[in-house]
């Protein structure tokens, strides 16, 4: 049985096997970073507080027995998560970010490159295209992961767009649960570098039997679609009894 946590932008709290998991973590409070550049805004970023005080932020850390990166940018892995959390923890990431990690004082890092077992959990890493041209480029490498236990099985797309990358795992995994990073994050130029809601209703329509959740939302200053505009979007195609955009804290399923 596999239960998800939403708390903030892309952070999310997996519990399996008896396990927790803390995917892609940005727990600083809020306006603690600048602005991202190249956007039409100034608002510092995060833009909202995580759900949690200081003091249920120190329980649940303690309570993790690992992390999970889709990608290293700092709306997925801050300096404060760095700081907070222990550098002996099990840390999975994608390979390319290996070396970055260890820079950092972590020293149980688990790269995937394409699979791995852990304590009876399957995890399989997807990839995906953030962004298009030159600025899907600058954004780098990222990854998504299929987390597989008995019978469910979790997709976290990570940021990603519509792609060919995202159609084969939807294809090869055909996940039970599925994450997207929505909110079509983007900079003055260049097409957004997450999922818009177009991107969204594609997963929707691809995969109707899976149950999707969008996150990813009103929480950093480049992202141009409100949770508002998604659910209307979701619920006029008649999508919304298997797509569910939940605010931050609520648990997932």
């Amino acid at each position: 049985m596999m239960k998800l946590q939403l708390l903030r932008n892309a952070t999310q709290l997996l519990h399996v096997n008896g396990k927790n998991i803390l995917i892609d973590p940005m727990l600083a409070p809020k306006e603690s970073y600048d602005p991202f550049m190249q956007t039409n805004n100034t608002r510092r970023n995060p833009l909202v507080d995580l759900p949690i005080d200081g003091e249920q932020l120190k329980e649940l850390i303690s309570q993790l027995d690992a992390v999970l990166l889709t990608h290293l940018h700092t709306d997925h892995w801050d300096q404060t998560a760095m700081e907070l959390l222990p550098k002996d923890i099990t840390l999975f990431c994608q390979p390319v970010d290996i070396e970055t990690i260890h820079q950092a004082g972590f020293t149980n890092v688990r790269p995937i490159e394409e699979e791995l077992t852990w304590q009876g959990i399957s995890f399989s890493r997807t990839g995906g295209q953030h962004g298009t041209g030159e600025i899907g480029e600058r954004m780098g490498i990222v990854s998504g992961y299929v987390i597989s236990y008995g019978q469910d099985s979790l997709y976290i797309a990570g940021d990603t767009i519509w792609c060919e990358e995202v159609i084969a795992a939807l294809e090869q995994y055909k996940p039970t649960h599925i994450v997207l990073n929505g909110g079509a994050a983007r900079f003055i130029a260049g097409n957004p570098i997450v999922m818009d809601i177009e991107d969204i209703i594609r997963v929707c329509n691809y995969a109707p039997g899976a149950k999707k959740y969008v996150v990813h939302l009103e929480a950093v200053n480049h992202g141009t679609e409100s949770r508002e505009q998604i659910r209307q979007a979701i619920a006029a195609k008649g999508l919304d009894q298997n797509c569910h955009v939940p605010e931050d804290g609520e648990f997932m399923f």
